[in-house]
Protein backbone atom coordinates (compact mmCIF):
# COMPACT_ATOMS: atom_id res chain seq x y z
CA UNK A 1 0.00 0.00 0.00
CA UNK A 2 1.55 3.35 -0.69
CA UNK A 3 0.52 6.46 1.39
CA UNK A 4 0.83 10.39 0.28
CA UNK A 5 0.99 13.01 3.05
CA UNK A 6 0.18 16.12 1.46
CA UNK A 7 2.36 19.16 3.64
CA UNK A 8 2.69 22.39 1.26
CA UNK A 9 4.03 24.48 3.76
CA UNK A 10 7.18 22.56 3.46
CA UNK A 11 8.27 23.64 -0.13
CA UNK A 12 8.97 26.94 1.55
CA UNK A 13 11.68 25.20 4.10
CA UNK A 14 13.20 22.74 1.02
CA UNK A 15 13.50 25.59 -1.25
CA UNK A 16 15.19 28.03 1.65
CA UNK A 17 17.24 24.92 2.82
CA UNK A 18 19.12 24.83 -0.35
CA UNK A 19 19.90 28.69 -0.28
CA UNK A 20 24.22 29.16 0.54
CA UNK A 21 24.37 31.62 3.12
CA UNK A 22 21.54 30.88 5.84
CA UNK A 23 20.36 33.64 8.02
CA UNK A 24 19.70 32.26 11.73
CA UNK A 25 16.07 32.08 12.18
CA UNK A 26 15.85 33.52 15.89
CA UNK A 27 17.85 36.50 14.53
CA UNK A 28 16.20 36.99 11.26
CA UNK A 29 12.63 36.82 13.70
CA UNK A 30 13.49 39.33 16.24
CA UNK A 31 14.45 42.17 13.21
CA UNK A 32 11.58 41.04 10.55
CA UNK A 33 7.71 40.51 10.74
CA UNK A 34 6.26 39.32 13.65
CA UNK A 35 3.59 37.36 11.28
CA UNK A 36 5.81 35.87 8.75
CA UNK A 37 8.78 34.57 11.11
CA UNK A 38 6.04 32.78 13.20
CA UNK A 39 6.48 35.37 16.70
CA UNK A 40 3.96 35.26 18.72
CA UNK A 41 5.56 37.49 21.21
CA UNK A 42 8.65 39.59 21.64
CA UNK A 43 9.51 41.18 25.00
CA UNK A 44 12.75 43.31 26.17
CA UNK A 45 15.46 40.80 25.77
CA UNK A 46 13.71 37.37 23.97
CA UNK A 47 11.00 36.38 21.65
CA UNK A 48 8.81 33.22 21.60
CA UNK A 49 8.02 31.42 18.02
CA UNK A 50 6.57 29.12 16.80
CA UNK A 51 8.43 25.75 15.86
CA UNK A 52 7.22 25.34 12.36
CA UNK A 53 8.19 21.38 12.21
CA UNK A 54 6.35 20.99 15.89
CA UNK A 55 6.44 17.62 17.64
CA UNK A 56 3.22 18.63 19.38
CA UNK A 57 0.59 21.63 18.69
CA UNK A 58 1.53 24.21 20.50
CA UNK A 59 5.23 23.85 20.25
CA UNK A 60 7.24 26.92 20.84
CA UNK A 61 11.10 28.38 21.05
CA UNK A 62 11.89 30.72 23.65
CA UNK A 63 15.18 32.51 22.44
CA UNK A 64 17.20 35.41 23.56
CA UNK A 65 17.30 38.22 21.54
CA UNK A 66 20.83 38.26 21.00
CA UNK A 67 23.07 35.97 19.05
CA UNK A 68 24.52 33.63 21.73
CA UNK A 69 25.01 29.79 21.99
CA UNK A 70 25.12 29.09 25.59
CA UNK A 71 23.03 30.41 28.37
CA UNK A 72 26.22 31.45 30.56
CA UNK A 73 26.93 34.00 27.82
CA UNK A 74 23.65 36.24 28.54
CA UNK A 75 23.36 38.85 31.11
CA UNK A 76 21.25 38.30 34.28
CA UNK A 77 18.75 40.61 32.67
CA UNK A 78 18.63 38.75 29.43
CA UNK A 79 18.35 35.55 31.77
CA UNK A 80 15.28 36.80 33.61
CA UNK A 81 13.88 38.32 30.48
CA UNK A 82 13.89 34.81 29.07
CA UNK A 83 12.87 32.76 32.20
CA UNK A 84 9.91 35.24 32.91
CA UNK A 85 8.76 34.64 29.35
CA UNK A 86 8.95 30.85 29.58
CA UNK A 87 6.61 31.35 32.46
CA UNK A 88 4.38 33.35 30.70
CA UNK A 89 4.44 30.81 27.95
CA UNK A 90 3.53 28.27 30.21
CA UNK A 91 0.62 29.87 31.75
CA UNK A 92 -0.69 31.25 27.80
CA UNK A 93 -0.33 27.20 26.64
CA UNK A 94 -2.30 26.04 29.99
CA UNK A 95 -4.98 28.67 29.81
CA UNK A 96 -5.37 27.67 25.68
CA UNK A 97 -4.00 23.70 25.24
CA UNK A 98 -4.53 22.14 28.97
CA UNK A 99 -1.86 19.96 28.23
CA UNK A 100 -1.45 17.25 30.57
CA UNK A 101 2.35 17.89 31.40
CA UNK A 102 5.33 19.81 29.00
CA UNK A 103 8.75 18.81 27.69
CA UNK A 104 11.02 21.87 28.38
CA UNK A 105 14.71 22.06 27.18
CA UNK A 106 17.45 23.00 25.52
CA UNK A 107 19.89 21.35 22.88
CA UNK A 108 23.40 22.99 23.42
CA UNK A 109 25.93 21.91 20.49
CA UNK A 110 25.58 19.56 17.95
CA UNK A 111 26.23 16.76 19.12
CA UNK A 112 23.17 17.37 22.03
CA UNK A 113 20.97 17.60 18.73
CA UNK A 114 21.37 21.59 18.34
CA UNK A 115 19.79 22.30 14.95
CA UNK A 116 20.72 25.79 15.37
CA UNK A 117 23.74 25.49 17.74
CA UNK A 118 25.04 29.00 17.35
CA UNK A 119 21.53 30.56 18.77
CA UNK A 120 20.44 28.84 22.33
CA UNK A 121 16.75 28.39 22.59
CA UNK A 122 14.12 26.77 24.85
CA UNK A 123 11.87 24.19 23.26
CA UNK A 124 8.64 24.38 24.96
CA UNK A 125 6.62 20.98 24.12
CA UNK A 126 2.32 20.51 25.62
CA UNK A 127 2.13 17.30 25.97
CA UNK A 128 -1.11 15.06 26.52
CA UNK A 129 -1.85 11.47 27.82
CA UNK A 130 -2.43 9.63 24.44
CA UNK A 131 -0.31 11.99 21.92
CA UNK A 132 1.13 9.27 21.12
CA UNK A 133 -0.22 6.54 18.87
CA UNK A 134 0.35 3.82 16.21
CA UNK A 135 1.21 6.58 13.61
CA UNK A 136 4.79 7.21 14.90
CA UNK A 137 5.65 3.57 15.54
CA UNK A 138 4.28 1.90 12.76
CA UNK A 139 5.10 4.48 10.04
CA UNK A 140 7.35 7.20 11.83
CA UNK A 141 4.85 9.42 11.18
CA UNK A 142 3.69 12.14 13.21
CA UNK A 143 -0.39 13.83 13.14
CA UNK A 144 -0.10 17.36 14.19
CA UNK A 145 -4.05 18.12 14.49
CA UNK A 146 -4.38 21.87 13.70
CA UNK A 147 -3.19 24.14 11.30
CA UNK A 148 0.27 26.74 12.22
CA UNK A 149 -1.91 29.69 11.66
CA UNK A 150 -4.82 28.66 14.12
CA UNK A 151 -2.04 27.91 16.64
CA UNK A 152 -0.68 31.16 15.85
CA UNK A 153 -3.63 33.17 16.54
CA UNK A 154 -4.27 30.79 19.69
CA UNK A 155 -0.87 31.36 21.66
CA UNK A 156 -0.68 34.76 20.49
CA UNK A 157 -3.98 36.18 21.98
CA UNK A 158 -3.35 33.41 25.58
CA UNK A 159 -0.11 35.28 25.73
CA UNK A 160 -2.11 38.70 25.51
CA UNK A 161 -4.37 37.33 28.04
CA UNK A 162 -1.67 36.29 30.24
CA UNK A 163 -0.31 39.40 30.53
CA UNK A 164 -3.42 41.31 31.18
CA UNK A 165 -4.11 39.15 34.16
Amino acid sequence: MRYVLWSPWRMKYILEASRKTKECIFCKAVKGDERENWVVYKSKHSIVMLNIYPYNTGHVMIAPKRHVPRPDLLSDEEMLDLNKLLIITLKALDIEYKPHGYNIGMNLGKVAGAGIEEHMHIHVVPRWHGDTNFMPIVSETKVIPEDLNKTFERVRNAISKVLKS
